[in-house]
């Protein structure tokens, strides 16, 4: 196999099946992810920080640039802020998906207003680190670059 088609195989990786896009400094984010890791063990679900090399190829500069919003990628399209967090919690199903049903019947423009407060407050209240989460060992398969 070359190096071109070998490069072209690892992007068709990185992109098959949905990656949350998460700020990788930021203590809520990673507790997020952490919760989702617990909640989603078929992992249908993969991670990368908003500040790595998969959202730099993925996402566009605006996504990057605002740390404040999660973006969950699926089938070519980024669905950000409280819709993204309303379809994480559905493909967890049980009562996950229950509770995303339920966010999902509030307007999403209050939605987003909810979302918008606590993603200003997350470094106040929930921490910043200095450098983007680290996977464990059994993790490196879900989390990308």
């Amino acid at each position: 196999m070359s190096a071109g088609s070998d490069k072209s195989r690892v992007g068709a990786v990185a992109t098959d099946g949905p990656i949350v896009f998460f700020d990788g400094v930021c203590g809520l984010c990673n507790s997020s992810v952490d919760f989702v890791l617990r909640h989603d063990p078929q992992g249908r679900l993969r991670f990368a920080p908003l500040q790595g090399e998969t959202a730099a190829r993925l996402l566009p500069a605006d996504d990057r640039a605002n740390l404040g919003s999660l973006v969950l990628w699926e089938d070519g399209r980024a669905y950000r802020r409280s819709t993204a967090v309303v379809r994480i919690l559905t493909k967890l199903g049980g009562i996950w998906a229950v509770l995303g049903a339920a966010l999902w019947v509030i307007p999403s423009p209050l939605r987003n207003a909810g979302y918008r407060v606590v993603a200003k407050l997350r470094y106040r209240l929930f921490g910043k680190k200095e450098t983007c989460r680290l996977p464990s060992p059994e993790e490196r398969g879900r989390i990308l670059d």
